[in-house]
């Protein structure tokens, strides 16, 4: 296990492996994000510190490599930047700025590389934004009212195989989906309306009684689809839909968590939950044979 000390001057936020898992970026309340390289299990070095927020870092997100070596970061700044990393050079550098939102944006996750380079944002004004980073260097924006009191996280619903060898761009627009959670204690399922080119809710899941603080779709299609969402109220919820469309919802465990949830994630077989809380653990979760979900272990560090 590579442990990386001292990396940043305040908390850190997020750390995310890139799609080869050879480098890891981070960010913080020292309004940088870092990238380092990691090379096998032991040794790691500091590439590069991006400056350019101006306030705490909330989360990074790697592009997939079709794209180039691009990374998107979200800021309480109220921006969303998009790095770029010139290959002869090795140089990085902001290729885009996001500026729409009028509070913190929480979250940025791009869409399933199939989709093409799509950006979703959610934020603290309500709001949640899609942009598309066009093959001729435009960009083009959605926006839209998703949750009264804030928006704190979203994720993409992955693609269908069926879909996935559809080289149209408005049929495969037509797949979006994605799921957003937030201060109303509601997490919601939004689809792409191309008739008023806007995103509609499709669901909505209400079973927490406090924030939801984040939430994860599933990423492989599995027997069915899985979301999980946690929440303030130190609970984990797994949404499964049945064959009829409805989502039903299932408590990770029957005990509440010792603390508040902060964030879930799945493995990429989509098989494996993390969750981490105020208690500074993180949980794995599997689903047996039964439908109930038991302890995986935990990540002691």
């Amino acid at each position: 296990m590579v442990t990386i000390g001292n990396a940043h001057d305040d908390i850190i936020h997020d750390a995310v492996l890139d799609y080869y898992g050879k480098r890891l970026a981070t960010s913080s309340s020292d309004k940088t994000i870092k990238i380092f390289e990691i090379e096998g299990t032991e040794n790691y070095k500091l590439l590069t510190t991006l400056q350019g927020h101006e306030g705490p870092v909330w989360q990074v997100s790697w592009a997939h490599p079709k794209f180039g070596s691009i990374l998107a970061s979200c800021s309480y700044d109220g921006k969303a930047l998009i790095w770029k990393e010139q290959p002869e050079t090795q140089q990085w550098s902001i290729i885009a700025e996001h500026n729409v939102h009028q509070a913190s944006v929480n979250s940025v996750s791009w869409a399933p590389h199939e989709l093409g380079a799509v950006l979703l944002c959610t934020s603290s004004d309500g709001k949640v934004s899609v942009v598309d980073f066009n093959d001729d260097g435009t960009t083009s924006h959605v926006i839209f009212d998703a949750h009264a009191i804030g928006v704190n996280s979203a994720s993409w619903a992955p693609i269908t195989s069926t879909s996935s060898n559809t080289k149209d761009l408005n049929t495969l627009k037509q797949q979006r989906k994605f799921v957003t959670c937030g201060s109303d204690n509601l997490a919601k399922i939004w689809k792409y309306d191309p008739i008023n080119n806007t995103y509609i809710e499709e669901s909505r899941l209400e079973g927490h009684t406090d924030w939801v603080r984040d939430v994860a779709w599933s990423p492989s299609i599995l027997i069915r689809s899985y979301i999980a969402t946690a929440s303030q109220d130190r609970t984990v919820l797994i949404w499964t839909q049945d064959k009829s469309g409805q989502w039903k919802k299932q408590l990770l465990t029957e005990e509440k968590f010792p603390d508040v949830c902060w964030r879930c994630s799945w493995s990429l077989s989509g098989n494996i939950l993390a969750v981490s809380g105020g208690d500074n653990k993180v949980s794995l979760w599997k689903e047996n044979l039964q439908g109930k979900w038991e302890s995986a272990g935990e990540v002691d560090q």
